[in-house]
């Protein structure tokens, strides 16, 4: 008797290992798209995901390029004439890895073990955002090794700088737009609300930065023969960047807050709808025990995921003057910070930037020399979740976690979103993930699920057949 075809379902649960193996190999590569670090490991990630792309299936697979920008990686597979076009999002670069003293194993040495919620892969890209690169290899890979076609167009795109700021976006999308034509933007760089409970995301902040160094003399000197009259330059950086919050943490640069919009009553409901323990945020953030809970707990009458997802924040990234290592019985020359504004819907990111900038010329004491570099402002996107995409995503994401997923907005910021969605005609967004509260991303020990990244692969396929099925009617 002959055996049963097999579904693109029962491909991906026996090579789910396989597809992990593709994920274990990308983030073995430090790809990290920050100043100073290598170029070389940038254009080894590019070649390493355009080799994945082939070996899955993608066809016309290309490595885009523009003057000094990272690799944006491309290939596709459109042989479903008179189905959407969807064009799969995701980006190959990293953060730094951070204090490796915290790492419980070596950040570029993928790491299976035991975690919240059960085995996960631990490694800087894990989740962010090199799992995503793979549920879009996963799901084409599982149509195809099925004997199947995939019963939607796709595109693929790979970023190299998305953690750097995506800078080159604009050229790119002026050079290559042309190329990129789709009906469904799919961005798999996303999390879930939970372990096993899904989310679709329907708003991301934007985000205002700055680099402020501030100068007082022209070499480090004695602190003990020099220390009283000559001014401390760290010290006037502490009380600059002090003066950016007030006592509860909310953003004290005049006419900020004022460009925020009062909550409506629709989403005080949608809020109150999303679960909320206490005792979870602080484990899932991290908080220790006597840490507050910032901005008035429950200033909104809800919780702080109002905070999280409606409300602005300012956030000291780092600070350097000297270095533990180096940390002599000095006053410093100079002093360094990198500070970020996370924006939300109706906030002027230029606006807030020029804010930001006056606010630290203003309070910048003892006549110190104030440098300010770096600037990057995009603003914050929004969607209403309404069609038969939104309709296909739901349905899909229920099918592979078998929970019904939850509607969030998310702290993040992805300058891609808003800039791609306007480039192809304000084709809807569908924003998902394998990300939890656990995972760390940006932080040391970043991981993801192993359950979780399977069941977003399979959320995948099931969005194809979902979209193909819903599309036109």
């Amino acid at each position: 008797m002959k055996a049963a075809p097999k579904s693109p379902q029962d491909l991906l649960q026996a090579n789910v290992k396989s597809h992990l193996q593709d994920l274990m190999e990308l983030m073995k590569i430090p790809s990290i798209s920050f100043e100073g670090f290598p170029v070389s490991e940038m254009e080894r990630s590019g070649d390493a995901v355009a080799a994945l792309l082939k070996k899955r299936g993608l066809e016309n697979v290309e490595i885009f390029r523009l003057p000094g920008a990272f690799p944006f990686v491309y290939g596709d597979y459109c042989h479903a004439p008179g189905k959407p076009t969807l064009l799969l999002y995701a980006h190959h670069d990293v953060q730094p890895a951070g204090n490796p003293e915290r790492w419980s194993s070596p950040p570029f040495e993928p790491t299976l073990r035991e975690g919240p919620g059960g085995m996960r892969l631990y490694g800087r890209g894990a989740a962010d955002d090199k799992a995503g690169i793979v549920l879009h290899t996963a799901a084409i890979a599982s149509f195809l090794e099925a004997g199947q076609e995939l019963p939607v167009n796709v595109k693929v795109i790979i970023e190299g700088e998305e953690e750097c700021g995506s800078s080159h976006l604009e050229g790119f999308l002026k050079k290559y737009r042309s190329r990129l034509d789709a009906d469904v933007l799919v961005i798999a760089d996303m999390g879930n609300f939970d372990i096993g409970v899904p989310a679709l995301t329907m708003a991301l902040r934007g985000i205002v930065g700055v680099h402020i160094e501030v100068s007082g003399l022209d070499k480090s000197v004695h602190s003990g023969m020099w220390g009283g009259p000559v001014p401390d330059p760290a010290m006037a950086l502490s009380k600059m960047l002090a003066s950016l919050v007030d006592d509860q943490g909310r953003i004290a640069i005049p006419g900020v807050l004022e460009q925020v919009e009062p909550l409506s009553e629709a989403e005080r409901r949608e809020f109150a709808r999303i679960p909320y323990r206490e005792e979870d945020f602080r484990k899932q953030s991290g908080m220790l025990p006597g840490s507050e809970i910032l901005g008035g707990a429950l200033e909104d009458g809800i919780s702080p995921m109002v905070r999280l997802f409606r409300k602005p924040s300012l956030t000291v990234n780092a600070i350097e003057a000297s270095s533990r290592l180096t940390a002599g019985n000095i006053i410093n020359r100079s002093a360094w910070s990198k500070v970020t504004i996370r924006l939300v819907a109706g906030m002027d990111p230029e606006k807030v930037l020029a804010q930001l900038k006056a606010h630290l010329a203003k309070h910048t004491p003892w006549g110190m020399e104030l440098k300010i570099t770096g600037e990057a402002a995009s603003p914050a996107w929004s969607t209403q979740m309404k069609g038969p995409a939104f309709d296909a995503a739901y349905a899909a994401l229920e099918r592979g976690y078998g929970k019904a997923p939850l509607t969030l907005g998310s702290g993040g910021s992805i300058p891609f979103v808003r800039s791609f969605s306007d480039a192809l005609g304000g084709v809807p967004a569908l924003l998902v993930g394998v990300e939890d509260p656990y995972t760390n991303a940006h932080g040391e020990n970043e991981s993801v699920g192993v359950s979780d990244f399977e069941k977003g692969c399979l959320s995948h396929i099931y969005l194809f057949e979902e979209l193909a099925k819903r599309w036109g009617k």
